[in-house]
């Protein structure tokens, strides 16, 4: 049985439930893989003004990375004639957001790995299940080439 998209994926989800995660429609899979990389960007840049240097260097990889990604993603979208939407956060992305800029000092700096950690498991998610069964090839592809820089990134987060 397959799960399908639609509810927001927890921080907790086990990842044998995570294997078995539906792939998105591809219209869904490119909006969300827009709002994911746009929130990436938008923390990282937030981010790049810690005092905590190995913080401020995820920040940096981050923006620099997604930037990537969401070019590799265009140019598979318009391989696969998929028109790309411009990128638009989502609530959740938004509140969090908002608590980081509220946020200062050592706790901004923890809240900003524990909401990356949280994003990242969602992304890896998305970009496997994309990967594995999504409906356009070229984004197929693009798909399974950021998912190990994803978890490349959540190794990061882990020693942090």
């Amino acid at each position: 049985m397959k799960i399908v998209w639609g509810m927001a994926l927890l921080a907790a989800t086990p990842a044998a439930l995570m294997a078995q995660m539906a792939a998105p429609p591809t219209k869904d899979f490119v909006k969300k893989a827009g709002a994911s990389d746009l929130f990436e960007r938008q923390e990282g840049r937030l981010m790049m003004t810690s005092t905590n240097p190995a913080v401020k260097k995820f920040a940096a990889e981050m923006v620099r990375d997604h930037t990537k990604s969401t070019n590799d993603i265009k140019a598979a979208a318009r391989a696969s004639r998929v028109v790309v939407p411009a990128p638009k956060l989502d609530a959740e992305q938004m509140r969090n957001l908002a608590a980081l800029r509220a946020a200062s000092g050592a706790a901004r700096d923890q809240l900003y790995i524990d909401q990356q950690k949280a994003a990242h498991q969602s992304a890896l998610v998305l970009m496997e299940a994309y990967g594995r069964e999504g409906g356009a090839k070229p984004l197929r592809t693009a798909a399974s080439k950021i998912a190990p820089v994803v978890k490349m990134h959540l190794d990061m987060l882990s020693k942090m």
